[in-house]
């Protein structure tokens, strides 16, 4: 990024021998302007003085003699361009980039061509964040036909730099190690009871469906793309994550891929997303899915802003197509930054309610519908970050799931889990690493025994991201 006093220095310096002012050195402002700068004399006092090399050096404490000697004369020089201009620039390089702002814009609502003024007066709304009117700015600068050839690489080089910023790319590599007391997602029990002409069979399960615990290796390769503009932005995600244990039955690879489209709007947001992800378990593709939701946040004079959100998914299941579904879901919530600062504590939870639609008839237990709670939290802790999160979903199935369990009575499922992730720099492989440990806990319970289970895991290991 292109250092600001330094693109001042190179003007001071090779212009503090000319005659003319330094606000006029680079030749940016015109010839209307040097005969208002004339005209004004009368009453401001002659600034060449105060373009002498002592406040042509980057440090901080010649810019702020600078402002307290230009904050003297100001009464003197109201309606002086080249003044507000030179004000604006002490101030800025003095750290006082609110004031600079007032000053640059008054040096230009009095001469709107003072391109020194101009210069500084980009610099001032990049470091406010505004960086599409710094853009624009810059823009207009290296279009003059009076921009001098020395400043034109300076000019450019601190247009690509800001210009970088609008197109993100970061990509982050998880390596974990850790325990599954049940890898294969079986059922909790080592029995079901069946119902055979109105009679209850304990029916004992095959090893094979019982919960297998062990350890295994989790690796995650995930990467993002933020595009900018002044109005909106894309936000693209992929992750792959794959899991290795002994049992080779139960090893999973996992595609996510996502894309949102999100619009601020004075204070409130329009968010578009969609989304495709793909399951294969013990080799073998299990689950494809599609899905697509539109958010909107609205604005709120608090410091949690509500939002409300409209979600539908596509459910494939490859092995087993009967139980192909579309699942709908409308949501609200709160977002909620507690920290104010950047990276502080956050908390959002939402509340919504479930529809999930048989494709085919044949799918055991018909149509389903419930609802869902979540909430997600993270706080500052010991030097890393905390983040937990909880979700609770209850589905009842419309239609009775079968006769060989519990007399064909419907299904009713709760299902709950919380993760627990605590992350931490790790200074020993690198600025860009940290120390990662995540504890989870699911529990399923059902009025059906054969859906009643539960998995217990924790994994610690290392985060890369660049």
């Amino acid at each position: 990024m292109l250092n600001h006093r330094s693109l001042l220095n190179t003007v001071f310096v090779a212009f503090t021998k000319s005659a003319l002012p330094v606000v006029w050195l680079a030749a940016l402002s015109s010839a209307a302007h040097a005969q208002y700068q004339d005209q004004d004399q009368n009453t401001c006092p002659d600034l060449s003085d105060y373009y002498g090399t002592s406040y042509a050096r980057s440090e901080q404490t010649s810019w702020q003699q600078l402002e307290r000697q230009l904050a003297e004369i100001k009464l003197s020089c109201l309606d002086s361009s080249e003044f507000f201009a030179l004000h604006g620039a002490a101030q800025l390089n003095s750290g006082y980039v609110d004031q600079s702002l007032e000053s640059l814009e008054r040096a230009l609502l009095l001469d709107p061509n003072n391109g020194a003024a101009q210069i500084d007066y980009g610099q001032a709304l990049f470091q406010k964040g505004l960086v599409f009117m710094a853009l624009e700015i810059n823009e207009r600068l290296l279009t003059r036909q009076d921009l001098p050839e020395n400043l034109k690489p300076a000019l450019r080089t601190r247009q690509q730099s800001w210009r970088a910023l609008t197109r993100q790319k970061s990509f982050q590599i998880d390596t974990l190690g850790g325990y599954d007391n049940n890898l294969n997602g079986a059922p909790s029990q080592d029995q079901v009871t069946l119902t055979l002409s109105g009679e209850a069979i304990p029916l004992t399960l095959d090893t094979n469906f019982r919960p297998i615990g062990g350890a295994y290796a989790n690796l995650r390769l995930g990467g993002r793309y933020r595009a900018l503009a002044p109005e909106h932005q894309h936000n693209w995600a992929t992750e792959v994550r794959a899991r290795t244990s002994e049992d080779s039955a139960s090893n999973l690879v996992q595609l996510t891929s996502r894309y949102a489209f999100i619009k601020p709007q004075d204070g409130h947001s329009w968010q578009v997303n969609g989304g495709a992800s793909h399951l294969n378990f013990g080799g073998k593709a299990l689950f494809s899915g599609a899905d697509s939701s539109v958010r909107y946040q609205a604005d709120s004079p608090f410091a949690c802003k509500p939002y409300y959100d409209l979600a539908v998914q596509m459910q494939y299941y490859h092995e087993q197509d009967f139980l192909n579904g579309v699942e709908s879901r409308a949501s609200a919530g709160l977002n909620c930054p507690l920290g104010g600062a950047a990276g502080g504590q956050r908390l959002t939870a939402e509340v919504g309610i479930l529809n999930n639609q048989a494709l085919r008839s044949a799918r055991l237990g018909g149509n389903r519908q419930g609802w869902q709670f979540k909430a997600d939290w993270q706080v500052p802790v010991a030097g890393g970050m905390l983040r937990a999160q909880l979700s609770h979903v209850e589905l009842d199935d419309r239609e009775g799931f079968s006769e060989l369990l519990d007399n064909g009575a419907a299904r009713e499922v709760e299902r709950s889990y919380v993760l627990l992730q605590y992350r931490r720099p790790f200074a020993a492989l690198g600025a860009n690493s940290s120390l990662l440990i995540n504890l989870y806990r699911q529990i399923q319970s059902s009025n059906i025994e054969f859906f009643r289970t539960s998995n217990t895991s924790a994994e610690i290991g290392l985060s890369w991201s660049f």
